[in-house]
């Protein structure tokens, strides 16, 4: 029993970090289980979107549009809007900062939320909304599993791929802990997995999700030198809105 809450530490770490489920990690194990919870993001995003399609399955009388706002609701509050806040400060940021360095950080710290930043938030729930209606009405409950997944495969792939901007914060702290091939084992085991479930819309998915990472890393370099938190949380929520776009286009 022991081995096996010490294997599931890394995973309650994961779930500490991207979720607000009430986890408890031990304290003794903790560090080694910081260590390690990088390897388990996918994971958690296999859990959290076996839940939405458990609150969809269960709520598969109500119309497609309701039922799209219920689980949109179930998503933000699971996550506990965190990616939803670095979307909208990396978008204030962006803008407001004027391609200068330090300025863009210091908005980024700002607890105030502007109107892009409000317009940011507002049109990516609008997008998830609007697709969430179409693989609802369809029944697409295997792709509503999956939809969580590709932005924490994205967030893996951002963080052993570029520098944090803080030596100390806690992506600087797991990308020199995990060995950079274990990331891209498990990054690539779960794509096959995918792929073979579903492989056109994974397909189309995967090259998207590859895409914006790509993206987001150029960006966070040229403009701060590295990734941020709010980056991060940034890359989530358009990669999570891109892929069910994704998923509407080639199912």
């Amino acid at each position: 029993m022991r081995r096996v809450i010490v294997y599931l530490q890394p995973l309650l770490v994961a779930l500490q970090f991207l979720t607000i489920l009430p986890v408890r990690v031990n304290n003794a194990d903790y560090s080694r289980a910081l260590r390690q919870s990088l390897l388990y993001y996918p994971l958690v995003g296999v859990l959290l979107g076996a839940l939405l399609a458990a609150v969809a399955w269960l709520g598969s009388g109500v119309a497609a549009n309701l039922l799209a706002a219920m689980v949109l609701t179930v998503w933000v509050l699971l996550t506990g809007a965190l990616h939803l806040d670095g979307l909208a400060d990396t978008a204030d940021a962006w803008v407001g900062g004027h391609g200068d360095r330090e300025r863009t950080l210091a908005i980024m710290k700002d607890a105030a939320s502007g109107p892009v930043a409000v317009s940011a938030v507002v049109l990516c729930l609008l997008w998830k909304y609007a697709g969430l209606g179409v693989l609802l009405a369809g029944s697409e409950w295997l792709l509503i599993v999956m939809l969580p997944v590709f932005a924490r495969l994205a967030v893996m792939a951002a963080i052993v791929s570029a520098p944090y901007v803080r030596a100390t914060g806690l992506g600087s702290v797991l990308a020199s802990a995990t060995p950079v091939w274990q990331v891209w084992l498990t990054l690539a085991a779960s794509l096959l997995v995918l792929l073979a479930l579903a492989p056109l819309p994974v397909l189309a998915a995967s090259l998207v999700t590859a895409a914006l990472t790509l993206l987001f890393i150029v960006l966070a370099k040229r403009r701060l030198g590295g990734m941020t938190g709010d980056v991060y949380g940034a890359l989530i929520e358009i990669v999570e809105a891109a892929v069910i776009l994704a998923f509407v286009l080639f199912i």
